[in-house]
Order: structure tokens, then C-alpha cells, then sequence
């Protein structure tokens, strides 16, 4: 039985990719952006089964518009992708408090907006799949990228309660955390930088932004690659919560689990002496 899909940011990037793969899998695929006609030009040849839609997922009206053409065409969602995002870097205090909300409104709200459009489909179905693109920056925080972690474990967040309260209908919820993989995500036309100027910060942050530029485009993860491996996951009978995609997230997070346990043992004779004592019987 084929699936479909509906994805964000499916112009570009990791979202054209996983539409891609889907589509190679003779899978349906509504593939959202705010550039309908890129996302043609980047899927070319599939006929019927890819429905490009504009959307901009800091609307809910439009999310709710774009599901319901998406069931209107297909009559069902089966895999949902929150994908749209950017990358807002720079050491907190460059970024301004505009630079916050406008990053929250695309990379967190906007993956709440979609996902509340498109769960009363999938309830009603009684099955769906969902997967919420997060990053190592997700679980490890990183010098020069305070906000968008901050973004990125809030989606964590989410996206674990959500798992819970949505598993009874036959719905399964997956992170992906990716690693560094070689798409334009550090290009100028992907990432932005806080723009306030600290002379406190402008060696570090001058290091920092060289050394992602350095980087760009020689990142060790495939793109392409991990669209099959979300294709893959997509059919598993039980998905993972979290799936960490790329050596380089291996690593990162493996070690944070690690550093994370050994100061939790650390300190645990403090942390359990703030309980309450406890009542003689």
C-alpha cells in the first residue's frame, strides 16, 4: 500500500531530499514550501503523485488550508515531516529579541502549527508517522548557536509528550537529530547571524562564523542517505523515539549521554537530600 506524505520545507535541502526518496518509493507526496514552483522544478517528472503547495508554516490558516488539500487530493496523511527551519547563530547576547521570536515562529511554532493540522487526520485514521527534524543541537548545546538550540530542545520537548499522548492512536512520533550533513544549511541563504555588535564577543564570534563557512559544504552527511534511512523508518513496525542520524551525531550525543550520567551520579547524594524526610511508620 503506498503512503503519503506531506512535508515542509520541501523546496530545498533535506526536505526536497526525503520528497525525493519518498516519490522514488512510489509513495504520494505533498511537498510544501513558500515557492510552489521551486519545489516543481526541484521534483520534476512525478505526475499525480507530488501536490506542491505553498505554505508558510508560521500561519495556521494556512497549515489548516494546505492539510486539507492535501486529503482533498489524496484522502489521507500517513507520514507527516516538519522540516522547515533555519539556523539563527551568533552568541545570545548578538541576537536581538526580534531575531528570537522570528527563529521560535518558524523552527518551534510552526512545527506545532502543522502538527495540530495534521493530527485530527491521522486520529481519524487510527495510524500516521511523524517525524520532527531536530539536531545534535537538540540534545548537545553548542558556543555560537544558543538560540537555535534553544529552538531545537524545545522541539525535543514536544515531541516526546507528544509521542505519549498521541501513541493510544495508533500514531508514532520520531526526532531526527542530524548531524552536520552537506546541504546549504550554513550558506547566507540558510543561516542567519545576530547582527548586534558586542566587542567582547568579536574574536570568538569571528572564529566561530569562519570556521562554519570553512565547513560549509564539506559536511560528512549525505543528504540523500538519510532520506532513505526516514523512508525506511517510515515502514518499520515500531519506529524509534529519537534517531540519531550521521557518525558525527553519534558522537556528539553519545557523549552527552555519558557526561550527562556521570554528573547525575556526581551530585546524586546532594539531589536526593532535598526530598522530604521520610514519615516513621
Amino acid at each position: 500500500m503506498y503512503r503519503t506524505w506531506f512535508i515542509t520545507g520541501a523546496g530545498r535541502g533535506i526536505g526536497a531530499c526525503i520528497a525525493r526518496a519518498a516519490l522514488d518509493a512510489g509513495d504520494n507526496v505533498v511537498a510544501t514550501g513558500r515557492d510552489p514552483l521551486r519545489i516543481e522544478q526541484a521534483l520534476p517528472g512525478h505526475g499525480e503523485r507530488l501536490l506542491a503547495l505553498r505554505l508558510d508554516v508560521t500561519d495556521p490558516a494556512q497549515a489548516r488550508d494546505a492539510v486539507d488539500r492535501a486529503v482533498a487530493t489524496f484522502g489521507r496523511i500517513d507520514v507527516l515531516v516538519n522540516n522547515a527551519g533555519y539556523g539563527q547563530l551568533g552568541m545570545f547576547e548578538e541576537n536581538s529579541a526580534d531575531d528570537v521570536l522570528k527563529h521560535f515562529d518558524t523552527n518551534v511554532h510552526g512545527t506545532l502549527h502543522v502538527t495540530r493540522a495534521v493530527l485530527p487526520v491521522m486520529r481519524r485514521q487510527r495510524a500516521g508517522r511523524i517525524f520532527n527534524l531536530s539536531s545534535i543541537g537538540g540534545m548537545v548545546g553548542f558556543e555560537g548557536a544558543s538560540i537555535y538550540c534553544a529552538a531545537k530542545f524545545a522541539v525535543e520537548g514536544f515531541s516526546e509528550s507528544l509521542a505519549l499522548e498521541v501513541a493510544r492512536f495508533g500514531i508514532q512520533v520520531t526526532i531526527v537529530q542530524p548531524g552536520f550533513f552537506r546541504t546549504d544549511f550554513l550558506d547566507g541563504s540558510s543561516v542567519r547571524y545576530g547582527a548586534e555588535a558586542i566587542p567582547d564577543y568579536v574574536s570568538a564570534s569571528a572564529a566561530l562564523r569562519g570556521g562554519y563557512d570553512d565547513y560549509s559544504h564539506r559536511q560528512p552527511g549525505d543528504p540523500d542517505k538519510l532520506a532513505r534511512a526516514i523512508v525506511e523508518l517510515a515502514a518499520v513496525p515500531q519506529a524509534p523515539l529519537r534517531f540519531a542520524a550521521g557518525t558525527d551525531a553519534i558522537g556528539y550525543i553519545g557523549g552527552k549521554l555519558d557526561a550527562a550520567r556521570a554528573e547525575l551520579e556526581q551530585w546524586k547524594a546532594l539531589s536526593a537530600s532535598t526530598d522530604h524526610a521520610a514519615q516513621a511508620a
